[in-house]
């Protein structure tokens, strides 16, 4: 049984209503239905990084991002990585106390992750849940 990460608490979480609205349910049937390319700017501005940088993590290309722009949603698939990597992002917030902190820890090599960054290493699903469990044992004082 693998351990799954809580629903952020942090003031940022407003950024990304649906991950905390209509618990699982609504969050599937919002990454079906594809999230506002907003949601990809507050993304941006929460882990403080380049937008170079966070479309190669989230896997879309520049070209890509334009024409969800000017669409104004992502599709599904595109939906879930940007989502994915806001609730580790804004968990990250709350476990190290603050943004700072966390785009700190984010974008610099764990160890526990082979050297990887964090933010890098969330870049497939499997990653993504060991960057969780990662954080679920900071949050508990188990320093890896």
């Amino acid at each position: 049984m693998s351990a799954t990460i809580p629903l952020p608490r942090s003031q940022d979480a407003g950024d990304f209503p649906e991950l905390g609205a209509g618990g699982p349910a609504g969050l599937v049937s919002a990454v079906r239905e594809g999230i506002p390319t907003g949601r990809f700017d507050a993304l941006k501005t929460l882990v403080g990084v380049s937008t170079e940088m966070l479309t190669e993590v989230v896997g879309i290309s520049p070209s890509t991002l334009s024409r969800r722009r000017k669409k104004g949603t992502f599709n599904k698939d595109e939906s879930e990585r940007i989502l994915r990597i806001a609730r580790i992002a804004l968990r990250a917030v709350d476990v190290l106390d603050g943004k700072d902190n966390a785009q700190k820890w984010l974008t610099e090599p764990a160890r526990a992750l082979g050297g990887e960054k964090p933010l890098e290493f969330a870049d497939t699903e499997p990653g993504a849940r060991e960057v969780e469990r990662l954080l679920i044992r900071l949050e508990h004082g188990v320093y890896s």
